[in-house]
């Protein structure tokens, strides 16, 4: 017979998705302002690179919205939400090319260091759904950071 986890580890998991959440969501803002605003000999390989990366962003961040849902608490839904629980910082969209691969790469780190506790979280809680979930995201954020780095030789 399946155990259910409970409520409080439920709880536990759902915020720990939350700054993931916020920080998904900055990311996403952040390769936006990339893809737009990138200029230079580098133009083509980064906005094509970007646009693959937000592409890829979008349902991921439905999908860690719709679990926290799932564990029972609300979604965070706001700007001024994500602002609190997340720390990736705006973009600027002056910067040259080498400066906004690195603010990219940057913020992949914080986000692949924001994931892998959590995974360690809901294995602790049995939660092999969220673990599984989390896993997949570090898989595709260290893809990410190699890309990026990759970018800049």
């Amino acid at each position: 017979m399946a155990t259910e986890f409970n409520t409080d580890a439920k709880n536990k998991i759902a915020e720990a998705l939350k700054p993931i959440l916020a920080e998904s969501v900055q990311l996403y803002v952040l390769t936006l302002n990339v893809h737009w605003n990138v200029t230079g000999p580098m133009f083509q390989g980064v906005h094509l690179l970007t646009e693959e990366q937000y592409l890829e962003l979008a349902p991921a961040i439905d999908e860690i919205a719709e679990r926290i849902r799932t564990l029972g608490q609300k979604a965070p839904a706001s700007l001024g939400a994500f602002a609190k629980l997340g720390s990736i910082q705006d973009g600027d969209e002056n910067a040259d090319a080498q400066a906004m691969l690195k603010s990219l790469i940057a913020a992949q780190t914080q986000i692949t260091g924001r994931i892998r506790p959590a995974i360690a979280t809901a294995a602790d809680a049995g939660d092999e759904v969220t673990a599984g979930l989390l896993t997949d995201r570090l898989t595709v954020h260290e893809k990410a950071q190699w890309m990026l780095r990759a970018m800049l030789g």
